[in-house]
């Protein structure tokens, strides 16, 4: 029987988490050597990104301020 502190956890299959298994349903839906090596990539990515304690949304944010660059510019260039 589950504990209810057990509710926020995130999803499990098996050892991998579930946003690395959608490919994997993705490549049994369409069944071809390119959705394979797309499954295989993909679930190499989350599981790399959960090693490094990343989600998503928070690699997206990270991905962002590293192609912006360390300097924040408060007004364009043409209004100075």
């Amino acid at each position: 029987m589950a504990h209810w502190r057990d509710s926020a956890r995130n999803v499990r299959f098996f050892i991998v988490d579930y946003r690395a298994t959608f490919p994997l349903l993705i490549f049994l839906l369409h069944i071809r050597l390119w959705t394979f090596v797309f499954a295989v990539i993909a679930t190499i990515f989350f599981s790399l990104l959960e090693r490094f304690g990343f989600s998503v949304a928070v690699f997206l944010r990270w991905l962002r301020t590293y192609i912006a660059g360390p300097r924040k510019i408060a007004q364009p260039w043409w209004k100075q």
